[in-house]
């Protein structure tokens, strides 16, 4: 100790993790208040870093999952939803071991608060409300919802209209147009009629805005063979499940001053319905699974059934 240290190591170009190296290396022979001048670093830092733990190759995965989860995610999802989707992947994740790495990376869910809905309970007064806020049917194309929303496109609002089966709260047909009209709702309908394989004995549920109880949309529904039943004047919650889709479109993936272009708005909104809703977005109903993971499940259950009967 005390010994004057050689020059060389004085002169030495190298980065400050390398310094702490040498540090720790020679300390044995010097006194690590020496060596810290000569390098001419904090003792502090140097105490500080001999405390860092090295990072494992488990915690870079798992560091990598989660930028690729929330980037996917368009910035949306939260550390319940990114350790759900991780360790479907094959990556175990806690959800309080998601929000550690979320923090680590600088990451914050834009998710907002809960909102309350104000509730009336008028009627239909030719069309009741036959759903009554079952929304836990039992397979496909046994009760579909719809609903209407706007979206900001350059410098004027464009109408999105989406039909959303209920079984597993994935979205089926879909249109957007410039006028919140019959004709959006009808190729929104004619979508999802198609889409599913024009399926027999479906409920259609939705709101009463005068696109859904038009003749044009109700003679849609008559030559579909679709049963027809609607929401309470003015009460949300009774199409619960499509307000809360259009809530997670808008607060998970639309930008807050909206779209350059109606084109654009059509393609990111796609991205989201098809892409990261359906494909790999958990749902709490689905037992955080995916909608379409939920319906795969079903169809390959119902398909061993089946083969037994």
């Amino acid at each position: 100790m005390g010994q004057t240290i050689p020059l060389g190591y004085c002169s030495l170009d190298v980065g400050l993790a390398e310094q702490f190296k040498i540090i720790a290396q020679l300390k044995e022979s010097y006194a690590v208040a020496q060596l810290c001048r000569t390098f001419e670093v904090h003792r502090s830092s140097f105490k500080a870093w001999k405390r860092t733990k090295p990072i494992r190759p488990e915690q870079v995965q798992r560091l990598s999952k989660v930028r690729e989860l929330f980037n996917a995610s368009n910035g949306s999802a939260g550390s319940r939803s990114i350790a759900t989707m991780a360790s479907a992947q094959g990556i175990q994740m806690s959800r309080y071991l998601a929000a550690k790495y979320m923090k680590q990376l600088g990451f914050t869910s834009c998710q907002q608060p809960s909102h309350a809905y104000k509730k009336t309970a008028r009627e239909h007064t030719e069309v009741p409300i036959l759903l009554a806020r079952q929304f836990a049917v039992v397979q496909p194309n046994q009760v579909w919802c719809g609903n209407v929303t706007y979206i900001w496109v350059g410098n004027r609002w464009a109408y999105l209209a989406v039909v959303m089966d209920l079984f597993a709260r994935k979205p089926i047909g879909w249109a957007m147009s410039l006028s919140p009209d019959s004709d959006l709702t009808c190729k929104a309908l004619v979508h999802a009629f198609e889409s599913r394989g024009r399926p027999d004995g479906v409920m259609c549920h939705s709101d009463q805005g005068s696109h859904y109880s038009s003749v044009k949309f109700r003679q849609l529904l008559w030559r579909c063979q679709i049963q027809q039943s609607m929401s309470r004047r003015g009460n949300c919650w009774d199409n619960s499940p499509m307000e809360r889709f259009f809530r997670s479109l808008k607060t998970e993936w639309v930008p807050e001053v909206g779209y350059n272009s109606f084109a654009q708005a059509e393609r990111e909104i796609l991205n989201y319905m098809l892409g990261y809703y359906s494909q790999l977005r958990p749902h709490h109903h689905n037992g955080g699974l995916a909608p379409n993971e939920a319906e795969r499940n079903y169809r390959l259950g119902y398909n061993d059934v089946a083969k037994i009967s």
